[in-house]
């Protein structure tokens, strides 16, 4: 029995080892790592996706389906907009889907005029 209890516990530290390991690593939906990539984009979009330049959208609490689909747009080509395309031609799958995670985490209130 306390063979087993050995072999069990051994078993769940390594697990937690692993898990450590494995989860330290940035997910595709990382938004703190979404934050860091995301500093390119804060000369036009601002730090927190509130745009500084004119004709930047805001992208704070955008859908990071929204995001993800336009990035990717502008990285292959179907969507134009020189500087966008300049800025989406070097990200990867996992760094679009880390900066869409970003903007989508960024919350965002309307409300009415008085």
């Amino acid at each position: 029995m306390r063979g087993s209890t050995w072999v069990t516990a051994a078993a769940l530290c390594s697990a937690a080892v692993c898990s450590v390991v494995f989860c330290s690593a940035a997910r595709a939906d990382d938004a703190s790592a979404g934050r860091a990539k995301a500093q390119a984009c804060a000369v036009c979009h601002g730090s927190l996706g509130v745009a500084t330049h004119p004709q930047a959208p805001h992208l704070a609490g955008q859908p990071a389906e929204y995001v993800r689909a336009q990035l990717r747009a502008y990285r292959s080509g179907a969507r134009k907009n020189d500087m966008m395309t300049l800025m989406a031609k070097p990200l990867s799958d996992d760094d679009i889907d880390q900066i869409a995670a970003w903007f989508a985490s960024i919350r965002i209130e309307a409300s009415a005029p008085p």
